[in-house]
């Protein structure tokens, strides 16, 4: 084999294995990302869920000081008066 060849032969290992590795590490990556994302996902939904429990509290603390002040009654409470 000619010295031109042995060249050529290395240099198409070498490109054809930093390729390769190059599409592993791409892989890898994206795959990272992908993760990353799906506790992000996470985050926002606790975030979400822990503001509508909030919510709730305050909207049901509202209701039972309403309750206090003005009499409550139920729909079925009005039909059974009218």
């Amino acid at each position: 084999m000619s010295t031109r060849a042995k060249a050529a032969l290395a240099a198409s290992c070498a490109i054809s294995s930093l390729i390769i590795w190059g599409v592993h590490y791409q892989q890898s990556k994206e795959r990272e990302d992908m993760y990353q994302g799906v506790l992000r996902d996470d985050e926002r939904r606790r975030e979400k869920m822990r503001r509508r429990e909030e919510e709730l509290r305050i909207s049901q603390h509202k209701h039972e000081i309403y309750g206090r002040v003005q009499t409550v009654t139920t729909s079925e409470e009005t039909s059974n008066v009218s």
